[in-house]
């Protein structure tokens, strides 16, 4: 028996090398060495499972560790009987698309899909021929008041929805669909040969085994035709932006007796006049007088659950914020809810009668700097400034 081939040497790397780095190595040498790219060759198809075997052991943590302390022997158990087997043992599908991708153009879907009967997404094929209709995307721009409280919607879209004419088949009445000659009816054509055989969509049927000669008129042959479908959507408490609501078959309608896809509802929240939100809380930056500020005093609030007193107290700066626990947006899902922050911003009167002015100019006259800590504090400060660019000019 012949001696096997260290699992390093063959993908040419070494045992400090990083899972990307295998990765790569392996790639590389699995596009020289695929049977499709080498029909025939008996030996480039060794090549492949022995480079597949090394990259199996040596992309699997536990199988590296266990390679590294045991060599070979410690494999034995990982594997079925008779040691490795590619259809059977090799556990890197994903890492083979990136292969397969290469070997014959397009990435994902595809070739890789009908061999390892993957799919997904919109329009996928059922094996009698149907076929799923498409999932739908809706953007929808709704108040902070129906994020808050939840709303219902009314909407409107058009929707590709079964041809009545020819009931989806896209037929035209009274005719039939004839068995495509390419593929035989299979709907798939095989490629390759030996132990790795691909399978591929046929590209002239389209999958569908069937070929229509006589396409009804008001379809084009496609099952489907443009409608406008009107929906109720029920927006709950506590969206966000970018949440998406998914309304399962109210998509487009399927073709051939496949199932209809789903409509997938995005909301976007439209900025509020009042309130700021931030996930579950909400800001509002309330305009108040700076006499209350200075002397103190209570204002009228606004909130969710409706209006509220908030005492301010005397000397409250400008950007002094108050939280008001439980009054902001409910969470999704009901439990509970943020808070609203109340942010007060001093505003400068303007449009002043003689009096204010009067009684403006009369405090000027009375204010001394007890009244302006922060200012006599600022001021300070400058003179430090001075003072030490002084004598740094002084000491050039």
């Amino acid at each position: 028996m012949a001696t096997k081939k260290d699992y390093y040497e063959l993908l040419g790397v070494t045992k400090s090398s990083t899972a990307e780095e295998i990765k790569k190595a392996y790639r590389k040498l699995a596009m020289k060495f695929h049977p499709d790219k080498n029909p025939g060759d008996a030996a480039a198809e060794e090549s492949f499972k022995e480079v597949s075997e090394a990259y199996e052991v040596l992309s699997d943590p536990n199988k590296k560790a266990k390679y590294d302390r045991f060599g070979h022997e410690g494999m034995k158990s990982s594997f079925g009987p008779g040691g490795f087997d590619f259809n059977r043992d090799f556990t890197h599908a994903s890492d083979l698309q990136d292969i397969l991708s290469g070997l014959f153009g397009g990435g994902g879907g595809g070739v890789f899909d009908d061999f390892f009967g993957g799919g997904g997404g919109g329009s996928r094929r059922s094996t009698n021929g149907g076929q799923r209709g498409n999932d739908l995307r809706f953007d929808l721009e709704i108040d902070l008041e129906e994020a808050i409280f939840g709303s219902k919607r009314e909407i409107t879209l058009p929707i590709g929805a079964q041809c009545g004419t020819c009931s989806g088949s896209g037929v035209t009445p009274g005719s039939k669909k004839e068995t495509c000659k390419h593929c035989g009816g299979a709907g798939q054509i095989t490629s390759g040969g030996g132990f790795f055989q691909m399978r591929q969509t046929c590209p002239v049927c389209q999958g569908e085994g069937m070929m229509n000669s006589n396409p009804c008129s008001d379809c084009n042959g496609s099952g489907r035709v443009k409608k406008k479908k009107h929906l109720t959507l029920s927006i709950p408490k506590g969206v966000e932006s970018g949440s998406r609501l998914r309304l399962s078959g109210k998509g487009e309608s399927g073709i051939r007796g496949g199932s209809a896809g789903d409509l997938y509802v995005v909301l976007h929240i439209k900025e509020h006049s009042v309130f700021h939100r931030e996930a579950n809380d909400l800001l509002c930056e309330f305009p108040v007088s700076f006499a209350l500020c200075a002397l103190g005093g209570s204002i009228e609030i606004p909130t969710i659950d409706g209006k509220a007193t908030l005492k301010i107290p005397a000397g409250s700066k400008n950007g002094k914020t108050f939280r008001l626990r439980g009054k902001g947006v409910p969470r999704l899902g009901g439990y509970g809810q943020g808070d609203l922050h109340i942010r007060i911003i001093p505003e400068i009167p303007g449009k002043l009668t003689s009096k204010q002015k009067k009684l403006l100019k009369d405090w000027l006259d009375s204010e001394t700097n007890s009244n302006y800590p922060e200012k006599r504090a600022f001021e300070k400060n400058k003179d430090v400034f001075y003072e030490k660019k002084a004598a740094i000019l002084k000491d050039k």
